[in-house]
């Protein structure tokens, strides 16, 4: 079917094609024959004396053979002559008339004058212009006839010519459009007043812009003129304007006549009206190209995009995923409740699919009740179960069609590229095949072709729909890790860390679970739940006379939008706790998005009270020009610095540039993850001020900090 409809939509461009290059000849001959019979060399009107004479009796056999008879059928007289004139006829010249013996009695003495086929002595057949004179005795009696012969000359007269090609330009179904060596319009034919509804009167005098549509570009207008100035002929396609303002599609040709000194003296034109083709062949390419019952691209344009997108994957290392979804049920329902039905319910399940992809997300409608999804672009390969589940919950709910609230469900496989394949047959081969092992497979409705990403998938989603309940269920707990001065000794402040008690699984690391919270969006509930749980538990210590240090709270990138400032006051006001006894950190991710932007969120922060201090430094897109554009006041030493201290060179060499460039801009240092005396005493001599870390204490809970802080715990800084 793909082959027949590309076929079709070639021969519709290479028939407008030649019909613009034939009309375009006529022009230029037209051209030519007019300069010609200008100078005078046009061939003349009157008739050529004969090439040939041949003398008959009345019955019609041969009484006189010329020699131009002789040079034009190759027989001798002796050949010839006493012969009946059928032996020069063609074998299938059956219609039972002899030519030369017909005469009509008003042809006078100018003869009777008709063309005709004749044979050779070789068997060549030829036309020949045939005239016949009766000849008659003294007493007027007819005694035989004179045939005079012409090699019949298939070129018309000069005259005859214009006159052709003027009715075949003015009866032309293309729009002709001449102008003289000003640009005015000096001629039209009829197919131009019926394409463009302007009338001679109208166009005559005028300049093409009359037409203009105002569509095009500086450059492609340029392209236009210089084939008005004579650079060379044009064929494109242009929008032109009607008399009633519609634009529509031309296929155009332009082209200049030239006079006898070489100088342009006109320019023609040649347009068709090419809306039709184009509603034509944007029928057949939407027939090639998508599914007739959905809208959806088929499974032809689904190779086409995700072949280009897997070019695009190879060159830059990236992922993209494909997925095969089956839906059940859809079978039955049919059956039962008829086609319209089934056929309605697809166009709803499509409707649903798209609403739950992005815009960049393929999707696409394979055959029966399977449809596919390209997801062109992951950043992560576990992305593509993210999708699969989405697109399962769209099913999960009755689809309503009709009168009728129906249920249906699906199987889903999944292929990621280039891991699993290369090419689109072989991403769609896998995906089929595990699709069908999804169908058999009692706990997942999805899986991956790779046993190893089906795993990783699974996980990342149990995950996630456990940290869901685990919101809800009170799972979740702050622990403290306090922040040590070391000029005193004294703790001097704390960072809440989240931890998450499974009630199967104990704690389960926030390396595990951040991760996929970034990823789900989770983040947000997470990071809102923190806010509001460290602001609770300063209060409840206030409440119980603790005087409590600035506890730390860790931002993600997600959370930083122009609503963060509002979302923290409520939360602050809520519990009564005042901006000083909260302090927000953040990542280096965050530096590079936006950066004005950033810029007046965190100014309006620190405009509350509040103290921004950097996560992590040295570990992101590190750069002075941050620390000198954002309101920050501590730097924190990732622990990636510190582990190597004192020991690692390079590690010294960073520690020591870092703690010299945070003096110099008067910002506190924290040094993180410090669990040796060597790490602090080194830190200490660089004029470190904090550190945080297992020498002086791990995360603990709330009770155990507050007892820390009772007890008046110090870091000493002796020999250990």
């Amino acid at each position: 079917m793909r082959d027949a409809l590309e076929r079709c939509l070639a021969l519709s461009r290479q028939a407008r094609k030649e019909s613009g290059t034939a009309l375009a000849a006529t022009l230029a001959e037209l051209d030519a024959l007019l300069a010609a019979t200008r100078s005078g060399i046009a061939e003349p009107n009157a008739a050529a004396s004969a090439d040939a004479e041949l003398e008959l009796d009345l019955a019609g056999y041969l009484t006189g053979w010329s020699d131009g008879a002789q040079r034009m059928f190759g027989y001798a007289a002796e050949e010839a002559l006493g012969q009946h004139v059928l032996f020069l006829y063609a074998e299938d010249d059956d219609d039972g008339n002899i030519a030369e013996l017909f005469f009509e009695p008003d042809s006078g003495a100018t003869g009777a004058r008709t063309e005709v086929r004749r044979r050779k002595k070789s068997g060549e057949l030829i036309w020949v212009k045939l005239r016949l004179l009766l000849r008659h005795d003294e007493a007027g009696d007819p005694v035989g006839m004179l045939v005079e012969l012409n090699a019949a000359d298939s070129a018309l007269s000069a005259s005859d010519k214009i006159n052709l090609h003027a009715r075949i330009i003015e009866d032309s179904d293309q729009g002709v459009l001449i102008t003289d060596a000003h640009e005015r319009i000096v001629s039209i034919n009829s197919s131009f007043t019926r394409i463009t509804g302007y009338t001679p009167e109208e166009s005559i005098g005028k300049t093409p812009d009359l037409l203009r549509s105002g569509v095009h570009d500086a450059e492609f207008r340029a392209k236009v003129r210089s084939a008005m100035q004579g650079e060379g002929p044009w064929r494109g396609e242009i929008i032109g304007k009607r008399k009633n303002g519609e634009l529509f599609p031309q296929s155009v040709t332009i082209s200049v006549v030239r006079d006898e000194q070489g100088k342009i003296s006109h320019t023609f034109s040649l347009f068709s009206d090419i809306s039709v083709h184009k509603d034509a062949e944007a029928r057949m390419q939407r027939m090639a190209n998508y599914d007739s019952l959905t809208g959806l691209p088929n499974l032809c344009l689904l190779n086409q995009l995700v072949g280009q997108a897997l070019t695009e994957t190879k060159r830059s290392q990236e992922h993209g995923a494909l997925l095969v979804i089956d839906i059940t049920r859809i079978g039955a329902i049919s059956d039962t409740l008829g086609h319209e039905v089934g056929n309605g319910l697809l166009c709803e399940i499509g409707r649903l699919f798209r609403l739950s992809l992005r815009e960049a997300d393929v999707l696409a409608r394979l055959d029966g009740h399977k449809f596919a999804v390209a997801l062109l672009h992951i950043e992560k390969r576990e992305h593509a179960a993210i999708v699969a589940q989405k697109l399962l919950t769209a099913l999960a709910a009755p689809i309503v069609i009709g009168t009728h609230s129906l249920q249906v469900g699906g199987h889903i496989g999944i292929t990621v590229y280039t891991e699993d394949g290369t090419d689109v047959p072989t991403l769609i081969r896998y995906a089929d095949v595990a699709m069908n092992k999804a169908a058999q497979n009692i706990e997942s409705a999805f899986l991956f072709y790779s046993e190893e990403m089906n795993q990783r998938a699974k996980e990342h989603l149990r995950i996630e729909s456990e940290l869901r309940q685990a919101l809800s269920n009170n799972e979740l707990m702050l622990y403290y890790q306090p922040k040590v001065s070391l000029r005193s000794g004294r703790i001097v402040g704390a960072e809440a860390l989240l931890r998450w008690r499974h009630p199967v699984r104990g704690l389960v690391s926030p390396g595990v679970f951040i991760p996929v919270a970034e990823e789900t969006g989770l983040i947000l509930d997470l990071g809102s739940w923190v806010l509001e749980e460290a602001c609770r538990q300063v209060r409840e210590w206030k409440d119980a006379n603790l005087i409590m240090p600035p506890i730390a709270v860790n931002l993600s990138a997600r959370q930083f939008d122009n609503q963060l400032p509002k979302r923290i006051a409520a939360v602050l006001e809520r519990h009564g706790v005042q901006p000083d006894q909260i302090n927000l950190e953040i990542t280096e991710s965050l530096l590079v998005r936006g950066t004005d932007n950033v810029i007046a969120i965190m100014n309006e922060l620190v405009a509350m009270g509040m103290a921004l201090a950097l996560d992590d430094f040295g570990t992101g897109y590190s750069s002075l020009a941050y620390l000198k554009k954002f309101p920050i006041s501590t730097l924190k030493i990732d622990r990636s610095f510190v582990i190597g201290l004192p020991y690692e060179e390079n590690d010294c060499a960073i520690a020591r540039a870092i703690v010299t460039m945070a003096q110099q801009l008067r910002q506190e240092i924290v040094a993180e993850g410090v669990e040796t005396a060597e790490q602090m005493s080194f830190l200490r001599e660089l004029g470190c001020d904090q550190l945080q870390g297992y020498l002086f204490s791990q995360p603990i809970p709330a009770a155990d900090f507050a007892g820390m802080l009772r007890e008046g715990k110090r870091l000493a800084f002796g020999n250990r």
